[in-house]
């Protein structure tokens, strides 16, 4: 294929990737291109059908372990593999066992009666941002309120919420001091745990343990990146959900009305933040373990590829007028959470904490507004998650 030149990660980019996505879906069905930091090549799926068949591809493992030795730079150990032998990074038998048993907190019945609870902590939340003349809404409230719920959820004394998530952050920003940061997180987790033997509770980690203790075929490692993983991908993407969602209000003043004057619209334009913002732009990496024909290209055995569900979002053979953002939007078969075996666990809770932040939104802040114009907002410098670092308000 003709090599074609697509920077996703210059600033300009990174401000506003859709048009470069548009015209990745204009000019072929799937690019190769180079990622920045180790130079490695990656194939990147960007149409919405593609995406489907992609994500359903057994042949694309989700695990390097299945790929031999000298296929592409994936196999090589790392002090950090212990964070990595969670559901994103394996493939059935052990993902759906290890899936089953996290589940388990994330039935409708157990995120429902989260509600009261979510609802207390974003309401004090709100409160103290509303008695601000002007706030950053990213600190003040979209991300401690999926964090504070999490860290409950999992049993994480409150005066560790912000280590792990400096932690987290490092780690999924592209020039990121990974390593340091996965060491401290690695230490970190393992006095957690040695806590939590010796002084179980009613918590996911206490369940967990539980489970490894039963012989539920749960390893060591697979109990450390399980942690790892709820912590993390617990709270980021909702972060990008809530604040991403506000901006997207906040820019279309019209449907901040619309839902004002109708609530009912509500858990439709939930979706229609889920799909006009995809706070996961990307999937994580799967590797062909043989060299294999996807989208009608030659991918050979150990090379990276990757889909943008947030192209797959703004797709226009799927969703009429993508770039306009409506909450009465139907049907709306929208992406954010992935596809398959590897749709997002935590995305009942997600939505929960969406809703119940718009609720009282619509309900406390009549008239709010961006306290910056638009191109002084600053963006997260990755690819995987989509999100503001900071979002100046006037609620």
């Amino acid at each position: 294929m003709t090599e074609r030149h697509y920077d996703l990660w210059s600033p300009s980019t990174r401000a506003n990737p859709r048009p470069l996505y548009a015209r990745m879906r204009q000019e072929a069905a799937i690019v190769r291109i180079e990622e920045p930091i180790h130079h490695l090549p990656l194939w990147l799926v960007t149409r919405y059908p593609d995406i489907m068949e992609v994500l359903r591809d057994p042949r694309l493992t989700k695990d390097v372990r299945n790929l031999t030795r000298g296929q592409g730079s994936h196999q090589s150990r790392s002090p950090l593999d212990a964070l990595t032998r969670h559901m994103l990074s394996t493939d059935p038998p052990s993902h759906t066992r290890l899936r089953s048993l996290v589940s388990q907190a994330f039935t409708p019945r157990r995120i429902e009666s989260l509600r009261a609870r979510v609802h207390t902590i974003a309401s004090e939340l709100l409160d103290n941002a509303l008695a601000e003349s002007r706030v950053d809404f990213v600190s003040a409230y979209a991300l401690p309120l999926p964090l504070i719920v999490i860290t409950e959820l999992l049993g994480v004394p409150a005066e560790d919420r912000n280590r792990f998530h400096a932690w987290t952050q490092a780690m999924v920003t592209p020039r990121g001091d990974t390593l340091t940061a996965g060491l401290a997180f690695i230490d970190y987790l393992q006095q957690l745990l040695t806590k939590h033997r010796a002084h179980p509770g009613e918590d996911l980690v206490s369940a967990l343990l539980e489970a490894e203790e039963q012989s539920d075929t749960l390893s060591g490692e697979e109990l450390m990146a399980t942690t790892f993983l709820l912590l993390g991908a617990g709270h980021e993407t909702t972060v990008s959900l809530l604040s991403g969602g506000l901006l997207a209000l906040l820019q279309n003043p019209e449907q901040y009305e619309r839902l004002h004057d109708d609530g009912a619209l509500l858990p439709g334009a939930v979706e229609e933040m889920l799909r006009y913002c995809s706070p996961s732009e990307m999937t994580s990496a799967r590797f062909p373990v043989d060299d294999i024909v996807v989208c009608g290209q030659l991918v050979p055995a150990g090379e990276m590829v990757l889909a943008s569900l947030m192209s797959a979002n703004h797709d226009p053979a799927v969703f009429p007028e993508p770039e306009r953002f409506d909450v009465g939007r139907t049907p709306n078969k929208h992406v954010a959470f992935g596809l398959g075996s590897h749709h997002c666990l935590g995305a009942s809770l997600a939505r929960l904490e969406a809703m119940v932040t718009f609720e009282l939104l619509l309900e406390r802040a009549r008239q709010p507004r961006l306290a910056v114009e638009p191109e002084y907002l600053a963006w997260r410098e990755g690819t995987l998650l989509r999100g503001l670092q900071a979002l100046p308000v006037v609620l």
